[in-house]
């Protein structure tokens, strides 16, 4: 199946000159989910992942689906002022502004096995502040996953090492 194919892009948005890769013509193709859900979980099957956390929001639909392929729970990383309990934020920079992101500080144990997932990888800032939130509750990242990555940002060299797993790649603009 050809994923790329289900992927439309939304020229000027959110702004003059992005293309905008959008998910959501993917997620309205019952087997196109599916066979993105099984490709983005199959090189973690043999992990152990504990837990997968999912960047909001567009990360949350993959990474509830697949935190189900692999046995395990599913984690929000939420914008400000959407979680209920006790949290730890970190303030990041976007392609075009800046964010923050929320964990809930008793959602990750030290030392458990976390996959971390998203849409889509541009610049790496998004990833960049999930890592290091789950990294500051003490646990193992195992690896980032996206069903889209945009290569020609390299957003994979600022995670540190971090192993990457992408079901689509877009080579330029």
């Amino acid at each position: 199946m050809q994923l790329k194919s289900y992927i439309r892009e939304v020229p000027d948005f959110p702004r003059p000159g992005i293309g905008f890769k959008d998910i959501t013509t993917l997620l309205l193709d019952p087997a196109a989910l599916r066979e993105a859900v099984r490709a983005m979980a199959a090189p973690y099957r043999e992990e152990g992942v504990e837990l997968v956390c999912g960047a909001e929001a567009r990360g949350f639909p993959f990474a509830c689906a697949i935190a189900l392929e692999l046995g395990a729970g599913f984690v929000p990383i939420r914008k400000p002022g959407k979680l209920p309990a006790p949290t730890r934020q970190v303030t990041y920079s976007l392609e075009y502004g800046s964010d923050e992101l929320h964990v809930h500080r008793d959602a990750v144990r030290p030392g458990q096995r976390v996959l971390l997932v998203d849409d889509l990888l541009a610049t790496g800032g998004t990833m960049v502040a999930c890592l290091e939130l789950v990294h500051a509750q003490g646990a193992r990242v195992v690896g980032c996953c996206f069903l889209v990555e945009l290569d020609f940002l390299r957003g994979r060299e600022r995670l540190g090492g971090t192993p990457v797993h992408s079901i689509i790649h877009y080579d330029a603009e």
